[in-house]
């Protein structure tokens, strides 16, 4: 059941990020739900790398990552953040631009045992972003915590939260001939959500 108080034109626009996320999994993309998160750091420095969505709710996207890595130092400093989904098969892309804010903790759970046990162990045993002096290093600690959880059920780590991007922008790509493609942009202002078309 949608949200009455959601705004209709966010509404709209989160609806057709499903209709593309469910056209994309019909696809051959490995990972439909691969989207690139760009951050920056207190001093303004950017960076960027590809993660998985694990859902859109009616607050924004939502995702999961060590708070200790690079990503997670950088959204702690600095919550302003870039979204960009590009499915290659359906030549369309979405940007979205918009604020990270840390999702409850039952929520983070839930999916938490959604996760095949291995991966979970080795959210426990690596260090993310940190130097690895070699790779068997990783293999040991993978051993130590397997060997520590054995025949329980896998605890999610205090620094393994899950992160939402509550939009601000979201513009749509639809590629066109003779590159006059199709921009359509949905923008929060201080009276609600607005909706125009870009140039190409």
């Amino acid at each position: 059941m949608n949200d009455p108080s959601l705004d209709p034109l966010l509404d709209e626009a989160l609806q057709h990020i499903r209709r593309q996320l469910d056209a994309a999994r019909k696809t051959d993309l490995r990972e439909p739900t691969a989207m690139s998160l760009a951050t920056a750091d207190a001093e303004g420095r950017p960076s960027v790398r590809t993660i998985l969505l694990k859902g859109v709710d009616e607050r924004g996207f939502v995702f999961f990552t060590n708070s200790r890595s690079r990503k997670g130092v950088e959204l702690q400093s600095n919550p302003r953040v870039s979204l960009c989904f590009f499915w290659q098969p359906l030549m369309q892309q979405v940007r979205i631009d918009g604020t990270v804010e840390v999702i409850d903790d039952a929520m983070a759970d839930q999916y938490w045992r959604t996760r095949a046990r291995d991966s979970q162990l080795g959210a426990w045993a690596s260090q993310q972003s940190e130097p690895l002096a070699d790779r068997e290093t990783l293999d040991r600690r993978m051993t130590e915590y397997h060997d520590k959880f054995v025949d329980q059920q896998v605890p999610r780590p205090p620094h393994w939260p899950g992160y939402r991007v509550v939009p601000e922008r979201i513009e749509f790509w639809k590629s066109g001939w003779h590159r006059l493609h199709e921009r359509v942009c949905y923008a929060k202002t201080a009276k609600g959500w607005t909706r125009f078309l870009l140039n190409p």
